[in-house]
């Protein structure tokens, strides 16, 4: 659609009110209209039912709850019912309380859908909840389906995970989606299939589909889900003795053998291309089927290559239980088979199972082509394809030289984070990491005392109980999160005493679970009540220390509870390790990304003084940053040498930097002025051409919580607002604590296919928001040096080990080289400086700058802030400057920083 056309109407709230047509959706928000679309689809049919969603957050289903809750309009008119769990396992118990509805006299409805969800470790907790509902059974107008985050990367994990095992081990039956698109329909037949077989169905999401988005044609997505018969089923039997052994043998022979009828009934596993005469088979589930379409596109291999080499595709969409009948019909008639799987040869082994001793049995190959490591892309699978074909994989054109080493970029402490403060201790303290953001101290330790191991959550501290009689090592120091200690860390703390080792907890409330996206734990106690309860389970002695003691006079504590200033942490510690036994210091202090986002919205007052450095008085020592290893108070080069500066635009005004006792340190009381006007365009910006045939591929480096994963929805949006197709995913991982974020856009004329992410020399525009980022291998792979337009902020953000003087700040220059040395054009803009300039703040410098590279137009993007609820045009003046360079046409090489100052001068100049 040209940008002069009528736009088609489109609305942010189609994603889940839409009856028809096409929507731009994410994984995330596909599973929340999942649960409206079972209710419409009930509803249509004449059935009286109800829907429930309880669980725990955690990545790559952390936002599941934030985003039930931003629903909340239509899934309560539709009868949606949302409860988050304490944790998995109560979830999964209150999810199989649906199950149980005929049994009451009171029931209001025919029937409730429950759905569960958690990530893999929340599985593992909740199996035997989830095994005992498995085993009595589920409701024929209810069903429970379990969401299952799978994160085979471990990208924000402490281990990887495949749940496919677990599955088995439980008896529940696993869909694996490929597509967002493929998370609603698999969920619905997930929902026939629990009521048609009486048993809990998995539906499998991995990272690749949960941080994914698409538009979506939501017209076959109902296609072929059957009307559920109403039966009298009877009441659920109490798992006991004769009783229990019924109802397993029932559920492992009928109930299983109902599953594969199912799957087989209605197409779920299938083949979905075949040559006239094939030869070779490559079979995949979920995520690697995308993988191996993609692998087949990089190869080149179309449908004549397909009958020239003899290849037939087979979807596995339904990897437990599978059909031995079913599966020699799939591979009837070819000589070799590849499967391609992550981690254990779980559907390997399955075929392996169901063809031995079959006559002409192909050969099975897999696990030995692939890797076990991590989440296999579409580069692995093209090897062991290409293998399979006796053909060369792809290999692209690189233009390597002697290229400087730049640093990376890993993720550390939001600045002013208190687990910053929090988590240090002396050296040689034995201290046990937790889950939560402060495991960022197995990242960077120092000053984080001697690390001794990490545990599961719920786990902290009692491995110091079997670890205590065998040392003459005497105390014991275990960080635990308020979240943790209210998911199932309260009993850790209980086994402590009940063991009688002396261990100190630093209980660490910053009222957040900031690692999932700022929930409130939920059943949160407050501080004093927290002391009463610590108190009665036995603990010797509590300390709170916090920022504003003066909050706690007049507030009645537990009698062993006292309160300190958190400057008295060193001593506190010494104390409680004196006290012997088990005790707790609990540090109060708000999450500061939780307490930024309050003053933004006026619900906290604004700090009345900041803290600003003198350059003049300022000699470099570098004392604040390692006082305070605060990601605001940055290292800057200038032509007195190196100076120190603070970021006022990331500062959160934490005030710990002034613990470097500097005379260059100021406390201003800033004045009040008026607001900025972001100027007129001084240009027009030319209408984007696509570079490169039917689709486009834009790769994004960039830091946590900068706007990153915002700029790839906008230029989503904007895309679907001009008629066009686009997929995106968000490579997040710990980059909520500014680590490194990635995000792959495909925007096309056709409905794209294959994994979202970008392959070996695969990408059109590389927008480097993150010059670092930019410069790193893993996306220097994706570019190619006939192809890859790169669009560089050069601004250098500095890293944890920078601001501390661990390593020097590199120029810009480094990474542009870098960058040069593997794409075809470098457009450069130091936008952090532009924006700050304009705007006063670094966050609106993520360049739009390759608006020209994009296939969606301007009108496209003022329709898109406008449904984010902004006003256009202040928004989009907003956005034009940060264009201008690029739209000006100007190429930018690596320079010195001299040059480099007066170039930026000169670009803020040319925008005022």
């Amino acid at each position: 659609m040209s940008a002069s056309e009528t736009p088609t109407p489109v609305s942010l709230d189609d994603k889940y009110t839409a009856l028809d047509g096409r929507v731009l959706i994410s994984g995330i928000q596909a599973l929340v209209r999942l649960t409206l679309e079972q209710r419409r689809l009930d509803d249509e049919r004449g059935l009286d039912t109800r829907a429930f969603v309880s669980g725990y957050p955690g990545s790559p289903l952390a936002g599941v709850d934030l985003e039930m809750g931003r629903a909340a309009r239509h899934l309560e008119p539709a009868g949606v019912v949302f409860q988050p769990g304490l944790n998995e396992e109560l979830a999964a118990t209150a999810v199989a309380g649906t199950q149980l509805l005929d049994q009451v006299p009171g029931r209001r409805h025919e029937g409730v859908t429950g759905f569960w969800y958690g990530k893999n470790p929340g599985l593992d907790r909740a199996a035997d909840a989830i095994r005992h509902a498995n085993v009595a059974g589920t409701a024929p107008l209810g069903g429970a389906v379990a969401w299952i985050g799978d994160d085979p990367g471990c990208k924000s994990s402490t281990l990887p995970s495949s749940c496919e095992p677990m599955c088995q081990s439980l008896s529940m039956p696993l869909l694996a989606p490929a597509t967002v698109a493929e998370i609603i329909e698999y969920g619905l037949h997930a929902v026939a299939m629990s009521r048609a077989s009486g048993l809990w169905v998995g539906l499998k999401i991995v990272a690749d589909i949960a941080d994914a988005s698409a538009t979506v044609d939501l017209g076959p997505l109902r296609a072929g889900v059957p009307v559920p018969e109403r039966v009298a089923k009877g009441p659920a039997p109490i798992l006991l003795g004769p009783a229990a052994l019924d109802a397993e043998h029932d559920m492992l022979t009928r109930r299983l053998a109902l599953a594969r009828a199912y799957a087989r009934e209605h197409g779920l596993n299938r083949v979905t291309a075949s040559a006239g005469n094939t030869a070779l088979g490559i079979l995949a589930s979920g995520a690697t089927y995308a993988a191996v379409e993609r692998a087949l596109n990089d190869l080149g291999v179309d449908e004549a290559a397909m009958d020239e080499h003899g290849l037939r595709l087979i979807k596995i969409a339904m990897p437990f239980p599978l059909d031995p009948a079913e599966l020699a019909e799939l591979t009837s008639g070819l000589t070799r088979v590849l499967v391609v799987e992550d981690k254990v040869p779980f559907l390997e082994g399955q075929l392996k199972q169901a063809l031995y001793g079959a006559a002409h049995a192909p050969e099975i190959r897999g696990r030995d082509l692939l890797p076990a490591r991590g989440t296999l892309g579409a580069d692995d699978v093209a090897k062991a394809i290409a293998t399979c074909l006796g053909i060369e994989p792809p290999r692209r054109e690189r233009r390597r030289g002697l290229l400087p080493v730049v640093a990376a970029r890993t993720p550390y402490f939001c600045s002013g984070c208190p687990h910053n403060t929090s988590t240090r201790t002396a050296d040689g303290t034995l201290v046990g990491v937790g889950i939560g953001c402060h495991a960022m101290i197995a990242l960077d330790g120092h000053g984080r005392g001697t690390q001794v191991g990490i545990t599961q959550m719920g786990g902290e501290g009692a491995q110091w109980i079997g670890l205590a009689p065998f040392t003459d090592d005497r105390h014991f120091v275990q960080n635990l999160g308020d979240g943790t200690y209210h998911h199932s860390g309260s009993l850790a703390i209980r086994a402590a005493v009940a063991a009688g080792v002396p261990i100190t907890y630093k209980l660490l409330y910053n009222d957040a679970v900031a690692m999932t996206g700022g929930q409130h734990p939920e059943g949160k106690l407050d501080v004093p009540s927290l002391t009463r309860e610590l108190a009665l389970e036995g603990v010797r002695k509590v300390v709170i220390t916090t920022p504003e003691p003066e909050r706690y006079r007049g507030v009645e504590l537990a009698p062993i509870a006292s309160v300190r200033h958190r400057d008295d942490l060193p001593e506190v510690e010494k104390e409680l390790a004196a006290a012997g036994g088990v005790t707790v210091l609990i540090h109060d202090d708000r999450c500061a990304a939780e307490e930024r986002r309050l003053r933004k919205r006026g619900k906290l007052p604004a700090p009345t003084q900041k803290v600003h450095i003198n350059e003049r008085v300022c000699e470099g020592c570098g004392d604040c940053g390692d006082v305070s290893t605060c990601l605001s108070v940055q290292p800057v080069e200038t032509e007195y040498g190196r100076k120190t500066r603070i970021h006022q635009a990331s500062c959160n005004t934490d005030l710990s930097c002034l613990k470097g006792d500097c005379p260059s340190f100021l406390l201003v009381e800033p004045g009040t002025k008026e607001p900025r006007k972001a100027p007129e365009p001084p240009v027009t910006a030319p209408e984007p051409v696509a570079a490169h045939g039917d689709e486009t591929l834009i790769r994004m480096p960039g830091i946590g919580g900068t706007g990153v994963v915002t700029v790839s929805q906008i230029l989503q949006m904007a895309a679907h607002l001009d008629g066009l197709h686009a997929t995106g995913l968000e490579q997040t991982g710990l980059a909520q604590k500014g680590g490194p974020v990635v995000s792959d856009v495909r925007i096309g004329k056709r409905p794209p296919s294959g994994h979202v992410r970008a392959s070996q020399g695969s990408a059109d525009v590389l927008i480097g928001f993150d010059v670092l980022g930019a410069a790193a291998d893993a996306t220097l792979a994706v570019a190619a040096p006939d192809r890859t337009v790169a669009v560089l902020n050069t601004s250098v953000v500095p890293t944890a080990a920078m601001v501390t003087g661990r390593i020097p700040v590199p120029g810009h220059a480094d990474a542009v080289a870098r960058v040069a040395s593997a794409t075809r054009e470098q457009i450069c803009v130091d936008a952090h400086a532009l924006s700050e300039e304009l705007f006063g703040d670094h966050m609106p410098g993520q360049p739009a700058a390759a608006r020209r590279r994009v296939p969606a137009g301007l009108p496209a993007r003022q329709r898109r802030l406008d449904r984010a609820g902004h006003q256009a045009q202040p928004g989009l003046r907003r956005a034009e400057p940060r264009r201008v360079p690029v739209g000006a046409g100007r190429r930018a090489r690596p320079r010195g920083r001299a040059q480099g100052r007066a170039a930026r001068a000169r670009r803020a100049e040319d925008v005022r």
